[in-house]
C-alpha cells in the first residue's frame, strides 16, 4: 500500500520531460510484459478505425477526467442517459405498481390493463443511483407517512459505494438521509429514508416486519445475479405487493433475462434505457493457455485503463505483486501504473480509489473478481481482459458438503465483462481462452444460486417467517428436491426442526444471528458449556472474511517465523483466539499487528463483528461467559459442526466421517505437517509448541470449510476428542464403535437399518410409498426414505 501511494503521488507530479516525450511518442505501445500469447480477432464492432477513434476517444477522455471534479453534481447527473428518462419513469410508477429494468436497449411499451412494468437499462446508465433519488424528488407522492426506500444489492461493497456516492450527490451526511446496511455494519439513523442494504439483510427485516410496513418503494437492483437471497425475495415481495398495494416495487437487472422477468411477474411489459456504449472488439487465444494469470499480461496496447478479472482475493493479491515486480523492473521505460484491487472484503477507504480519475502520464490497471461485472461502474476502463473464470459456491448433496469451486464463467458474464470496455471509448476485450471454449463449453447463463448451493440458512429463515411449504413456494427457479431434503436433515440434526418439521425454540433463537446455522448453534450451545465470549471471538474471525496473516514477499521467512511463535495448541480456530486475545490485551493495538505480521484490519472487523454478536446474546437471553477451558471451547464447536468431522484412517489418509470423502489438512493450518521444518523441531525441543509430524497428525478432527483447489482441504481444522461427539450428537455416531476405536477410525451407524438411522425416528404413519427423483416419500407422515434412511421432511404434499 505504502509503495502504491508513493506511485500516485510521483503520477502527479510534473516530472521534467515526461509531457514532452510524450508528445514525441504519441504514437509508442507500451507493454506490460514481452507479446507472446497469440490472439485472434474474432469481431470488430462497427464504426471508424478502431485505433484512430481509440486515439480520439482518449484525448476526449483525458480532458473529460480533468474536468470532472469542476463540474457540478447537477451537471453530471444530468449527463447520465437516465436522465433523459426521469419524467417517463415518474410516470410508469404512478400508473404500475411494479417496475423492472433490465441492461438492454429498447423502447417504452405498456398496456393499461396490466399492473407491472417492466424497464430495461444498459449498465452504467445511472439506474441504481439515480432511480432512488427521483422517488425521493416526488416522496409526497411514493413515499408518505414517512416511509422509506429500500434498495437491495448482492455485494456489500456495492451497497456501501453506491450509498456514499448517492450521499454526495444529495448534499448529506452518510448515514442521515442516505444510508447502508449490510452485515454487521449498519449506517443508517431514525432519519434515513433512502437505505441501501443487501438482499439478505432485507431477508433479516422481514423476521421482524414481515409485510415490510415502513417501506413504500422496493427496489431489487442486480436482479440477474440471482443469488439465492434475491431468488428468496422475489417470491416473498411479490405477495407482498399482491396485498399492499400502496408499495412499490423496482426490479433491476442487467442481461438478457428481461421475459423471464417479465413472465414470473405476470407478465410485465419492458421499457430500456440506453446507456453510453461503444464498439469493443473481442480476441480469443488461438490455443488455449495453461497459465491464465502469467497470460493476463503478455499484453502490449496503447494507453487505456485496464480491467482484469480475477477469482478472489488470493489470485488479486498474486497479480499484484506480479505487476509491481515487472514495474520495479522496467523503471523509467513505461509511464506511472497505479495497481488498484477490488474485492469484496477490501476495506471501504481503498474500493472508492478505484473511481478516482487516472492522474495524467498514468494508466490505471484494476484487478477484479465478478463483482465489477455488473454492480460497479468503473469509468475509463479501455481494456478489458477476461480469464474466463470465477468462485462460485458449490453444494454437493450426496456428500453434504460445501466448496468454494474455481469454475468457467458463462457466455452471459462474458458479455457483461466485455461490456466494461465500451462505457467512455472504443475498447478492446481479450479473452483468455478460444473461441472454441466459447462456443461448445460455457453455458448461456450462471445457475442460480439456488439450484446449487446450501439451503439450509434460507430454510431455517423461511421457517421462521412462517413458510413451511417449499414445494408450493413461488420460486422462479426451484431447487432441488434433494437439497430441500439435506437442509431439513442439517437443520433437525442441530436441533432447529423437531420431528414434525416445526421450528424449535433452539431454531427461533438460532435465526436471530445472520450466520450459517452451525456457527448459530454453537452460539446458543456456548450458554452451555459457559464458553460464550470466545465463541462468538471466533464466530466473528471465521466471519470477517479478511485474511489473517500478513506474509510480505520480501520478509516471508520473518513473518512465518513469527506467526509460529503464536501457535496455540490444539489448532487454527485455538490459535486465532490466542491471537485476538493478545491483540486486545495490548489494546487493540497497531504497532502489534504490525511486529507480529498480522492484518490490522482483519481484527478490527472482527472486533466490529463481534460487538454486534454480543449484542444479539441478550437478545436470546445469553449471558456472555469466558472459560479457559479448550475441552469446553472444543465441544461446544463440535455442537455445531458435527457433521464436518475427518478421521485419519489406516492407510495415513483423512477421510470424512459421513460420506468418506478424501481430504487433506490444508497446508496454512498449524496442523499440517512439517516433517522438514528444522526450526519448528527446534521450538518443540524448547517446549515453545508442539510439531506436528507424520507420526504424531490428530486422529480426529473438525473443520468449518472444505475448499477445492488441486484437492479437498480442510480449513479452520482443530483437533478434537471423539468421546465429544457422543455428549454432543448422541443421534449422528454410534456409541460402541467410538467407544470402542476412540482412537483409530470411526464408522458411521448402518444405513440399511431404519431402527438405527441416523436420525432414530422410531414412529411414522405411511399409508402408502410412491417414487419421485430417485426419493420415497411416505404420504401422510413427516419422513422421506432416502439411501436406506428415513429423514425428516415435514408436512408437505406432492402431487
Amino acid at each position: 500500500q505504502f509503495w502504491e501511494e508513493q506511485r500516485l503521488e510521483q503520477a502527479y507530479q510534473k516530472n521534467d520531460g515526461w509531457e514532452e516525450k510524450a508528445e514525441k511518442e504519441k504514437e509508442t505501445y507500451e507493454p506490460l510484459l514481452q507479446d507472446q500469447i497469440v490472439f485472434i480477432m474474432d469481431a470488430m464492432e462497427k464504426g471508424k478505425d478502431l485505433e484512430s477513434e481509440l486515439k480520439e476517444a482518449l484525448e476526449s477522455s483525458e480532458k473529460t477526467s480533468l474536468k470532472q471534479k469542476e463540474q457540478t453534481i447537477a451537471e453530471q447527473r444530468k449527463n447520465l442517459p437516465i436522465f433523459k428518462d426521469k419524467e417517463k419513469i415518474i410516470d410508469a410508477l404512478k400508473q404500475f405498481q411494479t417496475l423492472i429494468v433490465v441492461a438492454e436497449t429498447g423502447s417504452f411499451m405498456f398496456e393499461n390493463n396490466l399492473s407491472f412494468i417492466f424497464v430495461t437499462a444498459a449498465t452504467g446508465s445511472g439506474k441504481t443511483t439515480q432511480i432512488p433519488q427521483y422517488v425521493y424528488e416526488h416522496k409526497d407522492l411514493f413515499l408518505p407517512r414517512n416511509q422509506k426506500m429500500a434498495i437491495t444489492q448482492p455485494r456489500r461493497v456495492a451497497a456501501m459505494s453506491v450509498a456514499t456516492r448517492v450521499s454526495e450527490e444529495m448534499g448529506c451526511r452518510l448515514g442521515s438521509l442516505v444510508g447502508y446496511n449490510v452485515r454487521f455494519e449498519d449506517r443508517t439513523s431514525e432519519e434515513t429514508v433512502l437505505t441501501y442494504l443487501t438482499d439478505g439483510m432485507l431477508l433479516q427485516q422481514l423476521l421482524t416486519e414481515p409485510d415490510l410496513r415502513s417501506y413504500s418503494v422496493i427496489m431489487i437492483d442486480e436482479a440477474h445475479e440471482r443469488t439465492l437471497h434475491t431468488d428468496i425475495l422475489f417470491g416473498l415481495v411479490k405477495d407482498i405487493s399482491r396485498f399492499r398495494d400502496d408499495i412499490k416495487l423496482i426490479v433491476s437487472s442487467a442481461t438478457l433475462q428481461a421475459y423471464k422477468f417479465s413472465e414470473f411477474f405476470d407478465g410485465a411489459p419492458i421499457y430500456s434505457v440506453r446507456g453510453r456504449t461503444h464498439p469493443v472488439d473481442t480476441y480469443y487465444l488461438k490455443l488455449p493457455e495453461s497459465d491464465y494469470l502469467e497470460a493476463a499480461f503478455h499484453l502490449t496496447q496503447p494507453s487505456g485503463d485496464i480491467l482484469v478479472f480475477l477469482t478472489g482475493q488470493e489470485e488479486i493479491d498474486l497479480a499484484q505483486q506480479m505487476i509491481e515486480a515487472k514495474l520495479r523492473g522496467a523503471g523509467s521505460r513505461i509511464k506511472e501504473m497505479l495497481v488498484l484491487p477490488i474485492y469484496a472484503n477490501l476495506p471501504a477507504e481503498q474500493q472508492i480509489r478505484i473511481f478516482e480519475p487516472t492522474p495524467p502520464n498514468s494508466r490505471k490497471v484494476v484487478l477484479a473478481t465478478n463483482i465489477a461485472e455488473t454492480s460497479l461502474t468503473i469509468d475509463g476502463i479501455i481494456y478489458v481482459i477476461d480469464t474466463g473464470f470465477a468462485k462460485q459456491n458449490s453444494f454437493e448433496p450426496k456428500s453434504g458438503m460445501d466448496a468454494l469451486v474455481v469454475s468457467p464463467i458463462s457466455k452471459a458474464s462474458a458479455e457483461q465483462r466485455k461490456g466494461r470496455a465500451g462505457r467512455v471509448a472504443p475498447g478492446k476485450c481479450f479473452r483468455l481462452y478460444t473461441k472454441d471454449a466459447y462456443d461448445k463449453e460455457m453455458q448461456e447463463s450462471t445457475i442460480p444460486e439456488i439450484q446449487r448451493t446450501n439451503l439450509a440458512s434460507v430454510v431455517l429463515l423461511m421457517k421462521s417467517l412462517g413458510i413451511n411449504d417449499f414445494v408450493n413456494f413461488d420460486f422462479m427457479d426451484s431447487p432441488s428436491a434433494e437439497t430441500v431434503i439435506k437442509a431439513l436433515e442439517l437443520l433437525y440434526g442441530l436441533g432447529a426442526l423437531n420431528h414434525k418439521g416445526e421450528l424449535t425454540k433452539t431454531g427461533r433463537r438460532m435465526a436471530e444471528f445472520p450466520l450459517d446455522p452451525q456457527m448459530s448453534k454453537c452460539i446458543i450451545e456456548s450458554e452451555k458449556y459457559k464458553c460464550s465470549a470466545e465463541i462468538i471471538t471466533i464466530c466473528s474471525l471465521l466471519s470477517c472474511n479478511h485474511t489473517l496473516y500478513h506474509r510480505p514477499r520480501d520478509n516471508i521467512v520473518t513473518a512465518e517465523t513469527q506467526h509460529k511463535n503464536l501457535i496455540k495448541p490444539g489448532g487454527d480456530l485455538f490459535t486465532m483466539l490466542h491471537i485476538y486475545k493478545l491483540w486486545e490485551d495490548s489494546e487493540y493495538s497497531k504497532d502489534w499487528c504490525f511486529n507480529n505480521f498480522i492484518h490490522f484490519r482483519a481484527l478490527n472487523r472482527s472486533r466490529d463483528i463481534r460487538d454486534q454478536l454480543e449484542f444479539l446474546l441478550s437478545r436470546v437471553e445469553i449471558e456472555p461467559e469466558s472459560s479457559d477451558d479448550n475441552a469446553s471451547i472444543g465441544k461446544c464447536l463440535c455442537s455445531g459442526y458435527f457433521m464436518r468431522i475427518a478421521m485419519l484412517s489406516a492407510s495415513g489418509e483423512y477421510k470424512t466421517v459421513k460420506t468418506k470423502q478424501h481430504v487433506s489438512i490444508h497446508p496454512s493450518s498449524t496442523l499440517a505437517v512439517d516433517d522438514n521444518d528444522e526450526e519448528n523441531k527446534k521450538r518443540m525441543r524448547q517446549g515453545k509448541g508442539r510439531y506436528i509430524s507424520i507420526k504424531n497428525r490428530p486422529k480426529w478432527v473438525l473443520f468449518t470449510e472444505l475448499v477445492l483447489t488441486t484437492q479437498e482441504y480442510m480449513r479452520n481444522v482443530i483437533e478434537i476428542e471423539p468421546k465429544w461427539l457422543l455428549e454432543v450428537a448422541p443421534h449422528y455416531y454410534e456409541k460402541s464403535y467410538i467407544e470402542q476405536h476412540g482412537n483409530s477410525q470411526a464408522r458411521k451407524m448402518p444405513k440399511n437399518n431404519p431402527k438405527d438411522n441416523v436420525f432414530k425416528l422410531m414412529q411414522y404413519f405411511a399409508s402408502w410409498m410412491f417414487w419421485l427423483e430417485n426419493i420415497f416419500i411416505c404420504k401422510n407422515s413427516n419422513l422421506l426414505f432416502v439411501e436406506g434412511n428415513f429423514v425428516l421432511f415435514g408436512r408437505y404434499q406432492f402431487g
